[in-house]
């Protein structure tokens, strides 16, 4: 609590503020300290980071299976003859690169779910990476990420909650 005229800091059960003298009215009451970024929003920051790469796996699964069941046939289908030489294998390899971006997103969730010492660095290397690659929905979670944990003292917060898991 805070005396009203000066500022300075008031003890429980002071009756006049020993800077000013003012006599301090009603009840003091201590508030609690506020939850910080990492601790208000990690957990929710986790989750959205599992359920993201979650999306990720399912579109390389459809990607993959696509280039290995569907593209190679397209001319059974009616379409007319083309050149899918370099396709096909592109599309592939799009496939396994986005499954492997999905896996390091489970990790990174993980790693802010159990507040790994790692987990905050992951996260802030896909946060940046989805920046650009998955337009609307990595990118509002590459800066939700960002905000979160870019901060020195959102480090501090997410180190001090990292020794208190290892203690």
């Amino acid at each position: 609590m805070f005396c009203d005229g000066c500022g300075v800091v008031v003890q429980p059960g002071q009756a006049f503020c020993s800077k000013c003298g003012k006599q301090i009215l009603g009840n003091i009451s201590v508030m609690q300290a506020r939850p910080g970024r990492v601790q208000g929003h990690g957990r929710l920051l986790g989750i959205l980071w599992i359920a993201f790469s979650a999306f990720n796996t399912i579109g390389a699964v459809f990607m993959y299976v696509a280039a290995h069941t569907i593209l190679p046939r397209m001319n059974q289908f009616g379409a007319p003859e083309s050149p899918l030489g370099f396709v096909i294998p592109l599309v592939g390899v799009l496939a396994i690169l986005l499954f492997a971006k999905a896996a390091v997103g489970f990790i990174a969730g993980w790693g802010l779910l159990q507040h790994e010492k790692w987990g905050r660095v992951v996260t802030l290397i896909m946060a940046f990476i989805s920046l650009f690659t998955n337009i609307p929905f990595g990118t509002a979670l590459g800066v939700y990420s960002m905000w979160v944990l870019l901060p020195a003292d959102s480090e501090r917060e997410y180190d001090a909650l990292s020794e208190a898991r290892a203690a």
